[in-house]
C-alpha cells in the first residue's frame, strides 16, 4: 500500500496525482541533529496543491508571527522555502495564502495544542471561495513545538528538511521517529 502511495504521490501512475485526505506525507528534519526525525503530516482536505517535486534539502522556516494571518516579518526568508506556521487566528486557507503570497513552496501548519501528539485536524476550505496553489499540511502540535524549540535553543532561523520522504525505502530499524510520538 505504501509503495503504491509513493508512486501515486510522485505522479507516476497516470492522471491521479497527490495525496488524498486521511493519507500521510512524511518529511525528515536533517538539521538540527537533535530533531533528526521523520515526521508525519496530513494534507488539506479540499484546498492547496500537491507535492509534485521531492525536495532533498529545503528550509523549513518558522513564520514570524507564528500564526501567519497577515504580513510576515520574515517573509523574505519564506521565498522558495517551506513555512512552519501555527494554528489559530485565521483559517487554514488564509495562512496558506499568506505563505503563497510570500513565495513559499508549501506550508506546514502545526496544531497550537502543544501537547497534541496523536490527533490530526482535518483542514478544510473556509467560506471565502478563495483558492491556494501550494501544498498545505497539518502537523501534530507536539511535533511543531519540538521543532520550534530546537531552533530556538540552537539560535537557528530554520531547519533543513527533505520532503516528501518515501518511508517504504527505509528499513524499520533505521526509522528515526520522534520519541514523543506513537506511530
Amino acid at each position: 500500500m505504501l509503495a503504491w502511495l509513493w508512486l501515486w504521490l510522485c505522479g507516476c501512475c497516470g492522471p491521479a496525482r497527490g495525496l488524498r485526505i486521511h493519507e500521510y506525507l512524511y518529511f525528515q528534519v536533517l538539521s538540527p541533529g537533535d530533531i533528526r526525525y521523520i515526521f508525519t503530516a496530513t494534507p488539506a482536505k479540499d484546498f492547496g496543491g500537491v507535492f509534485n517535486t521531492r525536495y532533498d534539502q529545503i528550509h523549513l522556516v518558522p513564520a514570524d508571527p507564528p500564526e501567519a494571518c497577515g504580513e510576515l516579518n520574515n517573509g523574505v526568508f519564506i521565498q522558495d522555502q517551506i513555512a512552519l506556521v501555527e494554528r489559530g487566528g485565521c483559517s487554514f486557507l488564509s495562512k496558506t495564502r499568506v505563505i503563497q503570497e510570500h513565495g513559499g513552496r508549501a506550508v506546514i501548519i502545526a496544531d497550537n495544542a502543544y501537547d497534541n501528539d496523536s490527533f490530526y485536524i482535518e483542514m478544510v476550505q473556509d467560506s471565502s471561495r478563495r483558492t491556494a496553489d501550494i501544498p498545505a499540511l497539518f502537523l501534530l502540535g507536539r511535533d511543531g513545538y519540538m521543532i520550534r524549540r530546537s531552533l530556538e535553543q540552537h539560535g537557528l532561523p530554520w531547519a533543513v528538511i527533505s520532503i516528501p520522504v518515501n518511508v517504504t525505502s527505509i528499513p524499520t530499524y533505521e526509522m528515526m521517529q520522534p520519541p514523543w510520538t506513537f506511530w
